[in-house]
């Protein structure tokens, strides 16, 4: 069904013309756009709300959203078809032209290996092109070198880096300079938000939804498992309280119990987040004498506002400073790659025009690997 639906959206052929459709004009205003773009820039909001008041009735048509996540094969495809389009746009808001460029960066991992290659593709394409040095980014070096986009930051930090596929404590030490104290052996707490949003009905990517929902529930309705939570160091697991919502979300009947479950679900994640964390503070504080530590908390989770006051309100106690990146640069960006392109180039760091996509590219390659079930913490 889904599959018909999408192929009606597609002529049959390059010669065949798109039906005009009549429309009669009525009352075209959106009041409701006003409810759902914020004042603050910085603030997130659902874009698809936007396109759904903006749209014909019935014709706004989300492919990744009927399958729960991403399709890689469909992203990619989705990727090769925009990207001319978005690289043109870049440059040409930029006011520059294409010959003023010193260098190019793409990513290079990790990630879905199709997704990859294809900007990676493109950007060594228009490095030999335009006859200027070529540089493969480390996304998660991007999530750890996001603030500098909007405020100094001297090495060395702790870095938390929480995303929908990695969550880990790092001691950054200088560009490429990673030591790992602590990582997830199972699954990432974004990826444990999103599965939770999915077993409440929320519309894929549900993670940010799940902190509106938590807010009309009772937090203490639901107590939730906390895994590893007084062992394994600032190690983290998160399979454990997955399943936990899982069995709950089979016996919830109201909405207000969604509420209630979401708001359970994320104290509990402030509370790993919390104690985890202050054990990595004692880690770092062993490994390096500086006379201000630095906190900083990157990745697509440290949107979560509540997050961001427990830890900020934990690096009080502990004379820590919180540094967070703006809202809307905590997902991946082409900016934070950009950031970690221009201190490689720098130090004249260039990358070969070979350099492959890598599915899984540790910021730490020293570290040893921490997963699945039996891992001795």
């Amino acid at each position: 069904m889904h599959l018909k639906t999408l192929l009606s959206y597609i002529p049959q052929n390059c010669e065949e013309i798109p039906e005009n459709l009549s429309y009669d004009f009525q009352d075209e205003k959106r009041p409701q756009l006003d409810l759902v773009i914020p004042e603050n820039p910085n603030q997130p909001y659902d874009v698809r709300e936007i396109i759904r008041q903006l749209s014909d009735a019935d014709s706004f048509f989300e492919v990744h959203k009927e399958f729960g996540g991403v399709v890689p094969e469909l992203a990619a495809r989705s990727h090769m078809k925009k990207i001319d389009w978005i690289v043109q746009k870049a440059i040409n808001d930029s006011g520059r032209k294409i010959e003023e460029i010193d260098a190019v960066a793409s990513t290079a991992g990790p990630g879905l290996i199709v997704c990859l290659s294809v900007g990676l593709s493109f950007g060594k394409a228009m490095a030999s092109s335009l006859n200027k040095p070529f540089i493969a980014v480390n996304h998660l070096e991007g999530h750890a070198l996001s603030p500098k986009l909007n405020s100094e930051l001297n090495y060395p930090y702790l870095l938390l880096l929480i995303s929908g596929g990695h969550t880990q404590f790092l001691s950054v030490q200088g560009l490429g300079n990673y030591k790992r104290l602590g990582t997830t052996i199972d699954d990432a707490v974004g990826e444990a938000f999103d599965k939770t949003a999915k077993l409440l009905g929320i519309e894929f990517p549900g993670g940010p939804q799940i902190e509106i929902y938590a807010k009309k529930g009772d937090p203490n309705k639901y107590q939730l498992p906390k895994p590893i939570f007084h062992k394994g160091g600032c190690n983290l697991s998160f399979a454990g309280l997955k399943t936990a919502v899982l069995k709950i979300s089979k016996q919830i009947k109201t909405e207000q119990e969604k509420y209630d479950l979401a708001a359970s679900f994320q104290k509990t994640i402030e509370e790993i987040l919390y104690k985890k964390s202050k054990i990595a503070f004692e880690e770092f504080k062993k490994m390096n004498t500086i006379n201000k530590n630095k906190f900083v908390v990157a990745g697509g989770v440290a949107a979560n506002k509540r997050i961001r006051e427990v830890l900020t309100n934990l690096c009080k106690e502990e004379d820590f400073e919180a540094i967070f990146p703006p809202i809307n640069l905590c997902g991946d960006n082409a900016a934070m790659i950009a950031m970690v392109g221009l201190e490689k180039f720098k130090l004249k760091q260039f990358s070969d025009l070979d350099s492959p996509a890598k599915p899984r590219w540790p910021l730490d390659v020293d570290a040893a690997f921490l997963k699945g079930a039996g891992v001795k913490l």
